[in-house]
């Protein structure tokens, strides 16, 4: 699904109020655009870029023209994405913007814009400098900041933007989509719960990181099933040596996080998310115990995988809390 029909379909409010400002010339200088982890921000982000300077809005970008395809494959020179999710944004990367954007635009469009993805990854030297480019833009420039948590977005910046909230796709709604689009159901309960977007379910649940993930929880789920000395020798003989990479190591992470809310959802006769697990999970949560303090330690091991941790011994150490007695 490209970005345009996303924000046609899902984002009905957004599209038209950014439409409006730029058919009637009103456009702000910068932009936040705020929404649930796994939103497309962006690709939103990107698509809006595009509409400034498109060859053939319809009112915003068509993404067919010259214009649109060279913004998507990186060959327009006026604009410059930083992309927090790959790595910090550093007090260097907005100093490279603020003096690549002093110049004259190099193209015809003579529009610059600089795209920032979830600046709650930045440095504070970075947001000091980010700030003072705010508060003096420069005649022509744009900026599209983007966010998943915005309250540790500081309120400086907000008060200098636009803040474009992005609606969250109604769960069920989304696991039928994405299943009338080809994603297994199992699948598409799993992503739904940190994926907010059918296109980006569908290509995810083909990835290795994620089958890789996914053959893993499956593993620990039997392991646990049939005991406690099963589940650590799976772990340790055949899910630490298959999670290889950070990225792997983040869907597993998430999948438990899923499967112990879940536990702790049949506890008390609530809904649960994995239906497709429905059976071993009843059996699970009638002898696990800890399910409380074991969710924390799953939650709190996903947020070390952000720093220079080994992958291996963390989750090690996440299994001794899954698997610890009653």
């Amino acid at each position: 699904m490209l970005a345009s029909e996303y924000i046609k379909k899902y984002q009905s409010v957004l599209y038209k109020v950014f439409s409006n400002a730029l058919e009637n010339n009103k456009l702000t200088h910068a932009y936040l655009l705020s929404g649930e982890p796994g939103t497309p921000l962006k690709d939103v982000a990107l698509f809006l870029a595009k509409s400034l300077v498109c060859d053939m809005p319809e009112p915003l970008a068509c993404e067919r023209c010259l214009t649109c395809i060279r913004i998507e494959d990186g060959s327009f020179a006026d604009i410059m994405i930083y992309d927090g999710a790959e790595t910090t944004i550093k007090k260097n990367d907005v100093s490279e913007i603020t003096s690549n954007f002093e110049k004259t635009a190099l193209e015809a469009k003579g529009i610059m814009i600089y795209i920032l993805h979830l600046v709650e990854n930045m440095t504070t030297e970075a947001v000091n400098s980010l700030l003072k480019f705010l508060e003096e833009p420069g005649k022509n420039v744009f900026a599209f900041l983007t966010s998943e948590n915005e309250a540790k977005v500081l309120p400086t910046i907000i008060s200098r933007t636009q803040v474009l909230r992005l609606k969250t796709i109604d769960k069920q709604q989304l696991i039928e989509e994405s299943v009338g689009q080809g994603c297994p159901r199992q699948d598409a309960e799993i992503l739904s719960f940190f994926l907010n977007d059918p296109t980006t379910i569908i290509n995810t649940y083909q990835s290795q990181e994620y089958i890789d993930a996914k053959n893993a929880l499956e593993k620990q789920l039997e392991g646990l099933r049939r005991s406690r000395e099963e589940a650590i020798f799976v772990s340790q003989s055949e899910i630490v040596p298959a999670i290889k990479s950070k990225e792997a190591a983040r869907f597993y992470l998430d999948m438990l996080t899923i499967v112990f809310q879940d536990l702790l959802n049949i506890r008390v006769n609530n809904r649960i998310t994995l239906t497709s697990y429905d059976s071993i999970l009843h059996e699970l949560a009638a002898r696990m115990g800890h399910l409380d303090e074991t969710l924390i330690e799953i939650m709190t091991s996903r947020g070390k995988l952000d720093l220079n941790v080994n992958v291996a011994l963390l989750l090690d150490h996440v299994i001794i809390a899954i698997t610890k007695e009653k």
